[in-house]
This record gives C-alpha cells, structure tokens and sequence, in this order.
C-alpha cells in the first residue's frame, strides 16, 4: 500500500469562538533486514527522535525492507520519507547508473548524513577451499539479496574481476538472515555481504560452523577505489568474529541516509537535531556506530547534495560554511 510521503493526523478541538488544530506528524524510514545493521541504526534514530517529539512534533517508525536500492526506489515512489543506502548506490541514483540506468538521473534525491563504514565482507565455509575471490569460480555463492546493496556491488566486483554470475556454479539471492544457515547447511559455498562491523549475521555463521572471511584485494579492486570516490581499503580486525583471528583486507562503502526535496525541511531539521543533540545515545545502540564522529557524518560519502533542513542544522553547528 503506498504511503503518503508525510501523513498528517489532524483532530480540530473546538474551544470558545475559533477551532484549533493540533496535529501528530509521521515519518518512517526505510532500512534493511531486522537483524541488520540498517535496521539497528534506522531504529536508533527513531528512538531518539520519539523521545524528543515533544520537541519537533514528529513520530518516527521503522520499516524493515530489502535495503538500498529498495529503498531509494521507495523514496522516489513517495512511500518512504527517508532510507539508509550504501554511498555508491546514492550515487548510482544521482547519476542514473546501474539499477537506476532506466528512470535516468535522479536529480531530487538529497543526502541527509553518512552512518558506519560497510566493508563488502566474503564469507566462505572452511572446506570450500576459498582463499581469494577468484576461487568463488564454480562455487555456489550467495550475491545477496534483490533490491540490496550487495547485490549491485558483487556485479560490480565480479565484472572488475573479469567475472560474471555465470562464472558461478549458483549465484542465489537469499536475505542476510538466510545466507548464514545455508551456509552451514551446505546449501552455498560462500557468501558477500556489505555490512557494518560487527554483524550478527556473520557472527553466526563464523562461531556456528567456523566459516572464514576471505580477502578481496588485487589489482582489480586497487583500480576501482583509484576510479571511484566513494570507494575506501578496509580491514576487519582480527578477532571481530570466532575463529577469524588475523585482520582481512577488503574495501567497501559508507551508509548513509537518503531523503528527497520532497521531505519537509522541518521533518530533516527535527531527525538530524534529536541525533546530533544526543549523539553519546545515538552511538552507543549499536556496536557498528561507535566510532562514528559529527563532523565526517556531514561530508564523507555523500554521493548527493545535502538536504536543505539538514544543511541548515550543521550551519547552525558550523560544521559547515
């Protein structure tokens, strides 16, 4: 059912001579899996926001979707107010590339801030005899979800590899909370996931069945960070998960939130204040926000023009001119 971009609940108290309106504001944002991180920083905000919504008036509520591109789509649509995305999928819709080739450049998408850094993580069962990427030949490997993030990325990465899906021996599309028990089932071989750190959905497959994260590195992936802005090395520190002791190289992303101009600039300016007015809170509910600061979130990996209400908020802060 599609969603009014901004649903207003007016009840009219009649007082005296006049009538006077007092009106509820809602917003939901768009975010990934539940047991993803989208979903835990998305439910972050919101909780922060309805503790101040005295404050702003706003009543903020969480939906569980198939993440990135799904959730720009959605926005578009008017039946989402915001959505975390991965910083290259933001681009991808400004630019009207990739999954975004057929409707063209995006002109009116506006970034609000940039959240934790999602390295694309390669997880491969320990008998699969996956080393580096290249060994994903002939494997049976999850690409992630439809609609996701990780999807457009392993295409991405399986072209600068000189690689295709059909290279794979089954390229199945399950969810985040799927690809770890079907790869201790035996179902897949190995599977990316671009995600913050920690992840539950890594976490499981690694202590349940000692699954290894595997590098992705190489000449190839140098040239797509050398091309591309919104690319950066990562590495995941050894010990982040059981039985994966040494530090991984790989690179990966930022998330960000996404709104659009039609976002009410009031409603940007209250979401953007209840975090940045809280922000010790807002980084202590999730491991993958800890180390987030205010002035990277403003400017790194926003692949689109800032929002006007969010703009006005860190003006105000002078975090920028």
């Amino acid at each position: 059912m599609k969603r009014t971009l901004l649903t207003l609940a007016t009840a009219t108290l009649l007082a005296g001579t006049g009538a006077a309106q007092a009106q509820q504001q809602f917003i939901t944002i768009g975010t990934g899996g539940v047991t993803g991180v989208y979903y835990a920083a998305g439910g972050a905000i919101c909780r922060l926001m309805n503790q101040t919504r005295d404050e702003h008036g706003f009543r903020c509520s969480v939906e569980s979707t198939a993440a990135s591109v799904y959730n720009l789509n959605a926005i578009k649509q008017g039946e989402l107010d915001f959505g975390v995305t991965q910083s290259d999928v933001m681009y991808y819709a400004v630019e009207g590339e990739q999954d975004f080739a057929d409707a063209g450049p995006w002109g009116d998408m506006r970034a609000v801030f940039s959240l934790h850094p999602e390295p694309f993580t390669l997880v491969a069962r320990a008998d699969a005899g996956i080393e580096e990427f290249a060994d994903l030949a002939g494997k049976r490997v999850n690409i992630g979800a439809p609609g996701s993030g990780t999807q457009t990325s392993m295409d991405i990465i399986l072209e600068a590899m000189g690689m295709s899906r059909s290279d794979l021996s089954l390229a199945s599309e399950l969810r985040p909370d799927e690809h770890g028990p079907a790869l201790c089932d035996n179902q897949i071989d190995a599977f990316i996931y671009g995600v913050g750190h920690p992840s539950a959905n890594i976490a499981d497959p690694t202590t349940t069945c000692e699954a290894q994260l595997v590098p992705i590195t190489g000449d190839a992936i140098d040239q797509l960070i050398e091309e591309n802005p919104y690319y950066a090395e990562a590495t995941i520190p050894g010990g982040t998960y059981a039985n994966n002791e040494e530090d991984v190289q790989t690179f990966g992303v930022l998330a960000a939130l996404a709104a659009s101009t039609s976002t009410p600039d009031d409603a940007v300016y209250a979401l953007v204040s209840s975090v940045f007015e809280n922000f010790d809170t807002f980084k202590s509910l999730h491991p993958a926000l800890a180390n987030l600061s205010e002035e990277n979130m403003v400017v790194d990996g926003l692949s689109a023009p800032l929002h006007p209400g969010a703009e006005r908020y860190y003006r105000e802060r002078g975090w920028i001119e």
